[in-house]
């Protein structure tokens, strides 16, 4: 039997071996990207001792990591230890002791280079020759973070960061202080109805930081930014239920779960939201002034959208993942380091007083101004040290696109590099035989002195040119609020509370932070 096929005329049995040909190379195909290619950098690290977790077929390692995950969540962490790697981070915790400072784990098919040695870690964020880059977010974080100045590359994120270390440092910076000021009065007239019983912080202070960040970034109180915190913490719980399931590359074009297609709601629904928020700045701005638009950050953001310079103008899709990214980095990092801070302040009430004394010796019992928190150096001691023992950020990633030599090694192209910054935060070759205590004089003598001149073992906001943009905000933020609850109470923990540190986006408590509030 013959088909004619155009001009052409072909046999059957001849189909039938073009149709085995294209089945055969896509088996091929996918032999090599399910099996071969991760075996091959299996072995190829192994080469240079470094081993790992064994590649599993398609998922990786991420059933391990998953599964050690739910069973550190399901016991609480007893007597209160700072020994939290093991919770946070089982897989890291277990993988580290077992395989060293350097291993090879997978996230599904992407092989993943852990390094938890500082020179290299400081070598990497460094990124002096520019071949370590950040790494393609998956589809959730797309959507929470999309290309903004967290994710960009080159000309891009130059652009961004320009602007963003404009927006948060200097005298604008200082200008924020009267609304962080502002936000803990409004937070603290709250907790007078508290005053000798249990209050749950936790959530206290997540209203609180989101308060700042719409007062100080958007002009706005939190109210008005209420509905898009709801989305974004919406958002959020998607990322973190999909953390660690491998999703097919290309299948969501055909189906989509219902976590894409909230996702994809919340998505357009956050970016509804904001551009309502500047469209609103834009009707009140008066023209012709260039300062119209406001000094905050949404004003910065709006005046570089309308800027002169095509160059350095920013598009609305810019504007708008900026916006979310500050939205959702700013108030979810200073609230992971202000309520680990109040926990170990109500677990060492020696230097709770501490910290009160020195607050009253500079205030007494006024609002703080900035001169006052640039001298607050007991508060900057346990700050420090509650950032090491409990990083709101736990990991920092890279990518490499091409084969690059790291140290001694030679990474293959597409490897994500992974700096476990928790992990080195608990390593006693770094930090001493004590590194598990809560010692704020550990940061006497500065960062440098703690960590014997090697930065690189103390990564709360990274390291190089990618240091959290947020890092003086955050620290002011906490600083002024600390300030002013230490003005008006002491606090103990509540019997109630149950020590369960674990990862959601940042390190928060499983079952909340409760403590009993003393009015002074």
């Amino acid at each position: 039997m013959m088909r004619l096929m155009g001009d052409t005329v072909v046999t059957l049995p001849s189909f039938l071996c073009i149709i085995l040909v294209l089945l055969a190379l896509i088996f091929i195909k996918i032999f090599h990207k399910l099996w071969w290619a991760p075996t091959r950098i299996q072995k190829f690290m192994a080469s240079q001792g470094i081993s790992g977790p064994s590649y599993r077929l398609i998922h990786g390692n991420n059933k391990e990591i998953s599964n050690m995950l739910k069973e550190a969540r399901s016991r609480p962490i007893r007597n209160l230890s700072h020994d939290v790697l093991s919770a946070v981070q089982p897989h890291i915790h277990s993988w580290i002791k077992s395989y060293g400072k350097n291993f090879l784990q997978w996230y599904g098919l992407q092989p993943v280079l852990v390094i938890a040695e500082p020179e290299l870690c400081k070598e990497i964020l460094n990124n002096k020759d520019r071949v370590y880059t950040k790494q393609k977010p998956n589809v959730y974080v797309k959507k929470l973070l999309g290309d903004s100045i967290s994710m960009a590359e080159g000309e891009k994120w130059s652009k961004l960061r320009k602007l963003s270390n404009h927006a948060f440092h200097g005298d604008n910076l200082k200008s924020m202080i009267p609304d962080m000021i502002a936000s803990s009065k409004t937070m603290l007239e709250g907790w007078k109805k508290h005053e000798g019983k249990e209050i749950e912080v936790y959530e206290q202070f997540r209203i609180f930081t989101s308060e700042v960040i719409s007062r100080t970034a958007f002009g706005s109180c939190y109210l008005e930014g209420k509905n898009i915190f709801d989305m974004l913490m919406k958002l959020s719980s998607v990322i973190f239920r999909n953390s660690h399931k491998v999703r097919v590359p290309g299948i969501s074009k055909v189906y989509k779960t219902s976590d894409e297609k909230e996702s994809e709601k919340l998505e357009k629904g956050i970016r509804d939201s904001i551009i309502k928020i500047f469209k609103k700045r834009e009707r009140e701005t008066v023209s012709g002034d260039e300062d119209s638009y406001g000094r905050d950050f949404l004003g910065m953001l709006l005046k570089a959208h309308h800027g002169a310079n095509v160059k350095q103008r920013i598009s609305v899709d810019e504007l708008v993942e900026e916006c979310k990214t500050f939205y959702f980095a700013g108030q979810d990092t200073t609230n992971s380091l202000l309520v680990w801070t109040v926990f170990l302040l109500a677990l060492y009430p020696d230097w709770q007083e501490e910290a009160r004394k020195e607050v009253l010796q500079l205030f007494g019992k006024e609002t703080p101004n900035a001169d006052g928190l640039a001298k607050l150096k007991t508060m900057s001691m346990i700050i420090n040290e509650s950032l090491r023992l409990y990083p709101p950020v736990i990991s920092l990633v890279r990518k490499v696109d091409k084969e690059v030599r790291l140290g001694n090694l030679i990474v293959p192209a597409n490897v994500e590099l992974l700096v476990p910054n928790l992990a080195i935060h608990h390593e006693p070759q770094f930090w001493g035989q004590d590194v598990k205590l809560f010692k704020p004089e550990r940061f006497s003598e500065g960062v440098a002195n703690a960590t014997n001149n090697n930065m690189a073992a103390f990564l709360p906001f990274g390291m190089g040119p990618r240091t959290c943009v947020g890092l003086n905000f955050a620290t002011i933020e906490a600083k002024i609020a600390l300030s002013m609850i230490l003005q008006r109470y002491s606090f103990t923990l509540s019997p109630a509370y149950v020590h369960s540190p674990f990862q959601f986006l940042t390190v928060r408590p499983l079952h909340g932070l409760q403590v009993i509030l003393h009015s002074l």
